[in-house]
């Protein structure tokens, strides 16, 4: 019997898509048993097996978790915000997008004070102060670690390009994807209807030049002149003929409208039109034959 949480052919593509196993011309010493080669320019290059591995590893922790508002994602990159944000609305859990405070786990006395269970972190080497108060109050951490990310106080690595937006977006989407399998929201059946796209972080100005481009479109399409009755009466004739036309009633009496009897029209003499130099029927017995004597 397959293994139903095996990787798929269909997820090692988009992993390669979205160079999720490109690392860096680093390496640290932790990290050395995820790497599967080096290149020749220097980059290490992660196996993708045990990144699969670890990410189901994390979803089978993530659902182990009774409350989802107990999961806190962390991210403090500006490619990574986007992604936690989707991943917390996805499964339900916490989400810290932007500048982490500190004292967030530690300090009760602050507004934002919260106690969760277990911390997805986007990088341990930016995110180094939610990892350290982490350790302060027991709290187990799952992190996305690139070739040089160190690993102190992180309990579960997830190993993978933790640098370019598409393979944290792909990550995190994947994630959350195997969290809703788990807990019995969506079939592996079936395909999710949510695009990895929605996980990706969008530049700001890239986002306001597609909608002037929107803007102007659609001013374009509402400026464009309507064709009116004149401009159809050059090819099909004159259109108040038509109207005037529609108009009459066609059953109706013709003498009612005051038009002349039919019997009238009986009565008029047929008048032919005179030709020079002819001569009436009544004249041409009259005219005696000339040159036949």
């Amino acid at each position: 019997m397959a293994n139903p949480l095996a990787l798929k052919e269909e997820d090692l593509r988009l992993m390669l898509a979205a160079n999720c196993h490109l690392g860096t011309r680093n390496c640290d010493a932790q990290m050395g048993r995820y790497v599967w080669k080096r290149r020749r320019d220097g980059i290490y290059l992660i196996n993708l097996g045990k990144t699969w591995e670890k990410l189901m590893l994390a979803a089978r922790i993530i659902v182990a978790i009774e409350n989802p508002k107990d999961v806190c994602a962390v991210a403090a990159r500006p490619y990574g915000q986007r992604a936690v944000i989707k991943f917390a609305t996805y499964t339900g859990a916490q989400s810290m997008a932007g500048r982490y405070t500190p004292g967030t786990f530690t300090n009760q006395i602050q507004r934002k004070f919260v106690e969760p269970r277990l911390l997805l972190v986007c990088d341990p080497r930016v995110d180094h102060q939610p990892v350290l108060e982490s350790s302060y109050v027991n709290l187990p951490v799952i992190a996305f670690c690139d070739t040089d990310s160190p690993t102190t106080n992180v309990d579960v690595a997830i190993p993978v390009n933790n640098k370019g937006k598409n393979s944290i977006a792909l990550m995190h989407w994947m994630l959350a994807r195997e969290v809703r399998r788990m807990r019995g929201i969506l079939s592996r059946a079936e395909k999710w209807d949510v695009m990895p796209d929605l996980f990706m972080y969008r530049d700001p100005e890239e986002a306001e030049k597609e909608a002037e481009k929107l803007e102007a479109a659609q001013a374009e399409a509402s400026a464009a002149p309507v064709p009116d009755a004149a401009s159809f009466s050059q090819g099909f004739g004159d259109v108040q003929a038509f109207e005037d036309d529609a108009k009459v009633d066609w059953a109706a009496d013709p003498t009612a409208a005051g038009a002349a009897p039919v019997d009238e029209y009986d009565q008029q003499a047929f008048q032919q039109p005179a030709v020079a130099g002819a001569a009436e029927p009544e004249q041409w017995a009259q005219q005696a034959p000339q040159g036949w004597d």
